[in-house]
């Protein structure tokens, strides 16, 4: 399948934060590490999926969040899982 010819080149998604978390994702970008390495090398269509990633990535972070939120508002319930 042929490349969509781009105008501008995809930016590094780096906050400068670089640290990792207790999964080994960047705290900043949400990148792994062999992400962070490679992405001097990755084409566009790979680095628009390690986007994709770092995407879902921060999702399931806001939702494990507002998880842990809702059942500290609601000591009384008891947790099924």
């Amino acid at each position: 399948m042929p490349e969509q010819l781009e105008f501008f080149d995809i930016a590094s998604p780096c906050r400068g934060i670089c640290q990792t978390d207790d999964k080994g994702y960047c705290r900043g970008c949400l990148r792994s590490r062999q992400e962070r390495f490679d992405w001097i090398k990755m084409n566009d269509s790979q680095k628009r999926d390690v986007l994709r990633l770092c995407h879902q990535r921060f999702l399931r972070s806001v939702r494990r969040k507002d998880r842990v939120q809702h059942e500290l508002d609601d000591p009384h319930q008891p947790s099924l899982f």
